[in-house]
């Protein structure tokens, strides 16, 4: 058997992603180890064999893959992040992650690891695989080639050996940090409601207009007015979609979408709620969820599309994924949104015609502009980077990707060319060149990775990565809820997102009871990848 898979690299493949996948779905007490269990297993076949070894080029392919739609995902909430959150979050982040690499670099010294393994320390004790990624490809460049026996497995290793300890020190922070400051999830989600959590629904009432006055009154002139979508006027026995800045008069009646608590405060200002919707009343207007995939609203703000103009007709929710939110003018419209729409019954087919409507065009890939990025992305990563001194480091395989990536994602299209992926295509894409890289890594590096674990090095190496995880932690959690009064639901998952790790924020979403540590963990998720990546190669550079 063992000769099967030595000679047939493509069987031992998908034979370690069968057995891995699954195993990475059992429940651990309250955490998974998801898709990282392709690893260990690779790393079990490697340890077996020296022969059951995968070739190089299936982990470069898979890191590809990877860190490249990992930046078209993440673009749009880094970038937004910026916006919002300044230099102050930026800050943060780069502080706590620096702490991190300086402790790590103490801690290799002064237990005199290698460059490789102390880099893969930080990697495994941070849980961030494009990080290990970056400083692979790191060091098969300054090797001038693939990484030999004594480089490119040492990180593997140091990442294997710390990365449990770096989900489940996380893990038991938040689960101390919380019992030990008696936190009330309930209280800090009703004073975060203004966040706009997704965890709050969207809602569908009909309100009787009574406050207009005698001119009548445009819910575009009121900036009090909370964010709400109108779909449905009836004024007299007609009943048509709102055109933008129309003027509600006393006695119409309105069909607005929003949160229950935004339309009770509208309802305040405009009139009163009515019994029964006048949205159940089908006959003129109708509604159905539509996919966008046709390339002429690929990338174009909800607004400019003039719905109502062109089809009497205007969108009222955007799912993307599996979140719904409140259209808006604003909207930027990405492959594979679903539009709730209400339009007039016999022009829904055009409405339909127009955005695209094609199931099977958004499982399609856009070999171009895909092809496109990736180009741009691995000539970025070729380019040298100056240090202080003589020395200098790329962004390599996975830095160059993931930041033209950030950089397309944010531009959405050029012209004719439509950068983002349908949201279907990307998850396929990203998971498939994760567990190619993890699969190939942890072949070559398997024999490696047991010879030291079973050494008197080996539970150094634990504690020094479990000590970069808990100061990491611990840090992270008194700065932000004891001195910047972060409440601790959204500090949970901004510490997952530092992290860069589902689980934590799975575990933080569960003891929360909300979608409040999303938020959290979107804001500094893709400015901590980045980070991690720049962080671990400096690590490297300045040991070697």
């Amino acid at each position: 058997m063992r000769t099967v898979l030595a000679s047939s690299p493509l069987l031992l493949l998908f034979l370690i992603a069968a057995i891995g996948y699954p195993l990475g779905r059992l429940r651990l007490g309250r955490t998974q180890l998801g898709v990282s269990a392709v690893l260990f297993t690779g790393l079990a076949f490697g340890a077996a064999d020296p022969a059951l070894r995968l070739p190089d080029t299936v982990a470069q392919l898979g890191l590809v893959l990877f860190v490249y739609t990992v930046g078209l995902a993440s673009g749009p909430a880094f970038f937004d992040a910026l916006r919002r959150k300044g230099l102050g979050t930026a800050a943060l982040v780069a502080g706590l992650l620096l702490g991190a690499a300086s402790l790590t670099v103490l801690l290799g010294r002064w237990l005199g690891l290698s460059a490789g393994l102390t880099a893969g320390l930080f990697t495994g004790a941070l849980t961030n695989t494009p990080a290990l990624a970056a400083v692979l490809d790191y060091l098969a460049h300054a090797a001038g080639g693939a990484p030999d026996l004594a480089t490119g497995e040492a990180p593997v290793v140091g990442y294997s050996i710390a990365y449990p300890g770096g989900v489940l020190g996380m893990i038991a922070a938040i689960a101390v940090a919380q019992r030990l400051w008696r936190v009330d999830y309930a209280a800090e989600a009703r004073a975060l409601r203004a966040l706009g959590a997704t965890a709050v629904p969207l809602v569908s009432r009909t309100l009787r207009v009574t406050r207009a006055g005698p001119d009548g009154r445009s819910l575009a002139d009121d900036a009090r007015v909370p964010p709400v979508r109108l779909a449905r006027l009836q004024r007299g026995a007609r009943i048509t979609v709102p055109i933008p800045g129309e003027r509600l008069r006393d006695g119409d009646l309105v069909s607005v979408v929003g949160t229950a608590e935004d339309l009770e405060a509208l309802a305040a200002m405009l009139g009163e709620p009515v019994a029964g919707a006048l949205a159940d009343d089908r006959t003129v207007l109708d509604f159905r969820r539509i996919f966008v995939s046709h390339p002429r609203v690929l990338a174009r703000r909800l607004g400019d599309l003039l719905m109502e103009v062109r089809f009497g007709a205007t969108v009222t929710r955007v799912r993307r994924g599996d979140q719904d939110f409140l259209a808006s003018d604003e909207t930027i419209l990405q492959p594979g949104d679903r539009l709730r729409v209400v339009a007039p019954r016999k022009r829904l087919a055009e409405v339909a015609e127009f955005l695209g409507d094609s199931y099977r065009h958004l499982s399609e890939v856009d070999i171009l502009t895909f092809s496109l990025g990736l180009v741009a992305g691995l000539a970025l990563g070729l380019l040298p980077i100056p240090l202080p001194g003589d020395g200098a480091f790329r962004l390599g395989v996975a830095g160059g990707p993931l930041l033209v990536a950030l950089l397309l994602s944010a531009l959405d299209r050029t012209g004719p060319l439509v950068w983002n992926l349908p949201y279907g295509a990307n998850l396929t894409l990203r998971q498939f060149g994760l567990v190619l890289f993890l699969a190939a890594i942890g072949t070559r590096a398997g024999g490696a990775f047991l010879g030291t674990l079973t050494s008197r090095g080996g539970l150094a190496l634990l504690g020094a990565g479990a000590a970069i995880t808990l100061a990491t932690a611990l840090a992270t959690l008194w700065i932000g809820h004891r001195i910047l009064r972060v409440p601790l639901s959204l500090l949970s998952g901004m510490l997952a997102g530092l992290q860069t790790n589902p689980a934590v924020l799975g575990f933080a979403s569960e003891q929360s009871r909300s979608d409040v540590p999303t938020i959290g963990y979107a804001t500094v998720y893709p400015l901590a990848t980045v980070l991690k990546i720049l962080l671990a190669q400096l690590i490297v550079a300045l040991l070697t």
